[in-house]
């Protein structure tokens, strides 16, 4: 594959991130897909309420969190970001639906870990496509792997669950309600998603030909990458090297927006969380941080000010 990047362009407003150093579950979502795939189709509430026919290719437009325990779960984020949780369960599978300002923000599901294993908790990212099943096929073309085929929920919409060549964990949703506005998230939302990997020149091209990303080029330090990934004008998601010598596998990387990201990480510990990267100053002034929940599972925290936006200009 062939990377299509422009290198002269102006500098977007847009968030530098920074790899968690703790070992993704990649083995987890894995046994997660398959569990699920045998298991009664859970009830999804829509994306979008009232629905709407805005598609947004290659925006992050949904998480999933595999846990083993979800009321412990359901306690930490809620006293961490205000969600709301809604349980269902079908089988002997536990679900759970998390709302923020009465909007669907994630899904829990529950599923036991392999004891004495390495696997952990860990969030799914679903990226906005408008063909589930021509994505999985040209996904495989270029060298991805399929966990989960791709598959219809009710009222949810169409969606696979896949690994790039690199082997970050990613899902496709073709949305049966329409995608969530062009707007910037509120605090206890989902703001922001970078792919740490192995190499993201390759790791860029693959999604590049998946969404037909606009791929931008930023500083970065002398033995790393920092690559933009934008559509229909708004940025999407970045792409960051993997510290060289990690034990940390590729992976996909979602951040919530915060008010005071050093405030909210001390509240993640006192709830039983990790700090995993310590809160520190990016390049536009704000603060961001990566901390784990009790489970296990890698999230970022961010700042970020009104007066941001997520505009690329040309």
């Amino acid at each position: 594959m062939q990377l299509r990047h422009r290198t002269n362009s102006k500098q977007s407003k847009y968030r530098r991130f920074l790899s968690a150093r703790s070992v993704m579950a990649i083995a987890a979502l894995s046994l997660a897909a398959s569990a699920m795939a045998a298991s009664p189709i859970p009830t999804m509430p829509p994306l979008v309420k009232p629905a709407n026919n805005e598609h947004h290719v290659g925006k992050v437009v949904f998480v999933e969190l595999i846990t083993p325990d979800i009321v412990a779960a359901e306690r930490f984020y809620g006293q961490l970001f205000g969600w709301k949780f809604l349980d269902e369960q079908h089988d002997k599978h536990v679900y759970a639906h998390a709302f923020m300002n009465n909007r669907p923000i994630a899904a829990l599901v529950q599923k036991p870990l392999p004891v004495n294993e390495d696997k952990q908790s860990a969030w799914l990212g679903f990226l906005s496509v408008t063909d589930v099943d021509a994505t999985e096929k040209d996904a495989i073309a270029h060298g991805a792997k399929v966990l989960h085929e791709a598959h219809t929920l009710p009222d949810r919409g169409r969606e696979a669950v896949l690994t790039d060549p690199q082997g970050a964990v990613f899902a496709v949703l073709a949305s049966a309600s329409g995608d969530p506005e062009d707007v910037i998230a509120e605090p206890g939302e989902w703001i922001w998603s970078s792919l740490v990997t192995s190499d993201p020149e390759n790791g860029a091209a693959f999604y590049q030909s998946l969404f037909n990303y606009e791929v931008f080029e930023q500083p970065a330090g002398e033995h790393s990458q920092h690559l933009l990934l934008a559509s229909g004008d708004f940025a999407r998601a970045s792409i960051n090297s993997l510290p060289s010598q990690s034990a940390t596998h590729p992976h996909w990387l979602n951040f919530v927006r915060v008010k005071d990201a050093t405030a909210a990480a001390e509240k993640a510990v006192s709830l039983g969380g990790r700090v995993l990267v310590e809160p520190r100053t990016d390049r536009h002034g704000g603060k961001i941080a990566v901390v784990s929940d009790p489970g296990g599972a890698a999230f970022g925290l961010m700042e970020w000010t009104e007066a941001d936006s997520k505009e690329v200009t040309k």
